[in-house]
C-alpha cells in the first residue's frame, strides 16, 4: 500500500484524518449468539488482536467489558437493552435512523483523554445479507473494523477479505496495515494525513 492509497482510509467523511488503535487490553463480550457460534466470534476477534501484537484481558477495570458486539433482528431491540443508552447516547434516535435507512450494521467507538480507543459498540441487524456470510467471515470482518478508527468509506468499494487457495482470508495488505499500525514506535493517534507515510514505511519490513 502506498500513502496515496492509506490515508483514504482514515479519512473521515468532513475531510479530517484520525488514525487512533486501542490504547487498553480489549475486552470482548458478545450477545444474542448460540453457545456454538460465541467461540467462532470471539475467536476471530484474538486471531486480529493477535495479529495487531495487541493484547486481550477477561476484563475492563474501568468499563468491565470494552467491546460489545450485539447481534439482532430489529433495530427497535436495542433501546430495550439495559443500561446501553448510557453507554451509547441517544440511543433511540440512533435507531429510528439506522432503521429508516435499512441499516444492517454500527460501530461506534468511545476514545480516552489521549484519543486511543477504550470502547467499542458493534450493532448487527441480521438481514439476509449478513446471514448469508459465514459466521466466521462475519466476525472477522467486524473484527478488522473495530481494530482501528477506519474512515466511514473505507470499505465501500472493497473488501477486508480476500480469498488464497479458496480459503477466505483477511487481505495481506489490510493484515500488514494493521501491524504497522499498532508498531509500539508509532503513536496511538494520529490527526494528521502525513501518518499515511510513516504507516506505509513500516509495512515492507513486515512482509506487506
Amino acid at each position: 500500500m502506498t500513502p496515496d492509497q492509506i490515508a483514504p482510509l482514515f479519512t473521515r467523511a468532513d475531510g479530517a484524518f484520525l488514525c487512533a488503535r486501542w490504547g487498553r487490553p480489549i475486552v470482548p463480550v458478545v450477545f444474542g449468539v448460540t453457545d456454538a457460534v460465541l467461540p467462532v466470534a470471539k475467536g476471530a476477534i484474538e486471531a486480529v488482536a493477535a495479529l495487531a501484537g495487541h493484547e486481550l484481558a477477561e476484563t475492563d477495570g474501568e468499563l468491565g467489558a470494552n467491546l460489545m458486539v450485539f447481534f439482532l433482528s430489529d433495530w427497535d431491540e436495542l433501546p430495550l437493552v439495559p443500561n446501553l443508552e448510557k453507554m451509547v447516547p441517544d440511543l433511540g434516535p440512533l435507531c429510528a435512523r439506522l432503521a429508516a435507512a435499512g441499516a444492517n450494521q454500527y460501530r461506534t467507538f468511545r476514545f480516552d483523554e489521549r484519543g486511543a480507543i477504550k470502547a467499542a459498540f458493534v450493532f448487527l441487524r441480521m438481514d439476509a445479507a449478513l446471514a448469508e456470510m459465514p459466521a466466521e467471515d462475519l466476525m472477522l470482518v467486524q473484527a478488522v473494523k473495530v481494530m482501528l478508527s477506519w474512515g466511514e468509506g473505507a470499505f465501500t468499494e472493497t473488501s477486508v477479505l480476500g480469498q488464497v487457495g479458496g480459503h477466505v482470508v483477511l487481505r495481506p495488505d489490510l493484515a500488514a496495515l494493521i501491524r504497522a499500525a499498532y508498531h509500539p514506535m508509532l503513536p496511538v493517534v494520529a490527526r494528521d494525513a502525513a501518518h499515511a507515510l510513516r504507516l506505509a514505511a513500516r509495512m515492507p519490513e513486515m512482509g506487506a
